[in-house]
């Protein structure tokens, strides 16, 4: 069987404001119960057919520079969404999510 290349199981980073929620939860000491969550949490798209294992060593294949390490993932299937095109009836394409942990500590952005 023939390795994936780890682009290939990662396509791109979910940005939308509750993955920015949750990048943030590990500086957030406000509300007591946010204080234990001191490991940040990243969502990627990712390949239907990836498990979870392949995304954890992806990650941190791609970000092996950085030195990260991958303490869980989460996988979510996002459904397909009815849609008219011209009158016509259609889906937009379902994707598969990733949310991954990370050790604390651990950041995927520049430290500037």
């Amino acid at each position: 069987m023939m390795k994936k290349s780890p682009f290939d199981i990662i396509k791109s980073r979910h940005v939308t404001e509750k993955a920015r929620v949750m990048e943030q939860l590990q500086f957030n000491s406000s509300n007591p119960c946010v204080k234990k969550c001191n490991s940040p949490k990243y969502v990627f798209v990712v390949d239907k057919k990836a498990n979870k294992q392949e995304i954890a060593d992806a990650i941190e294949e791609i970000y092996a520079e950085r030195k990260i390490k991958v303490v869980s993932v989460n996988t979510v299937n996002a459904k397909p969404k009815k849609r008219r095109l011209r009158g016509r009836p259609g889906l937009k394409p379902g994707f598969k999510k990733a949310i991954v942990t990370l050790e604390a500590g651990d950041s995927l952005e520049e430290k500037v």
